[in-house]
């Protein structure tokens, strides 16, 4: 699997016209399967309490070990989730295999996240949601409209940084 992601990059930078020396690649990533199958997130609680926080089903423990595979030699220096548990459980494997400690980042709040990957050296992975990904990709300089339907976890959003000029996106399934 190493090796296919590998491929898969060295491919897309060769049909962009891109060096294949970047910056900083940023993985993005919908959380995985969530235990409660998607349910509706009921509405907070007074005092501050999460809204509706299920873990990951089993489908979605196998996806984060699958994300973990996938990317345990691409070099990530730093782990972005928010701070719901879907997201850090789906980054945990991923961070056991690198040693990275994750950062949490509110959710709501997209624009701190940016600011620290924009300063973050190395290659990064945020994991989010069907709903914050999008805006994400897009603050990160993706012109492409991108969706993510309610039912759909296998999506690896992939940003190749460099100093001059734009960058490079791709979207593959794992």
């Amino acid at each position: 699997m190493k090796r296919a992601l590998t491929l898969a990059l060295l491919f897309v930078l060769a049909a962009t016209g891109t060096s294949v020396a970047a910056d900083q690649v940023i993985f993005l990533v919908r959380h995985a399967e969530r235990a409660d199958q998607g349910a509706p997130a009921m509405p907070a609680a007074a005092h501050g309490m999460l809204p509706n926080d299920p873990p990951l089903s089993e489908a979605g423990k196998v996806r984060a070990a699958k994300l973990a595979a996938l990317l345990a030699s691409a070099d990530v220096k730093t782990i972005f989730t928010t701070e719901f548990k879907r997201t850090r459980e789906t980054a945990a494997p991923l961070a056991e295999k690198t040693k990275v400690r994750p950062v949490m980042s509110a959710s709501q709040d997209p624009q701190p996240l940016i600011e620290a990957v924009q300063k973050t050296k190395g290659n990064v992975l945020i994991v989010g949601h069907s709903n914050t990904v999008p805006d994400l990709l897009k603050r990160l300089g993706v012109k492409e409209t991108i969706t993510i339907a309610d039912n759909e976890y296998d999506n690896l959003f992939i940003i190749v940084r460099r100093d001059a000029g734009e960058p490079t996106f791709v979207r593959l399934r794992y």
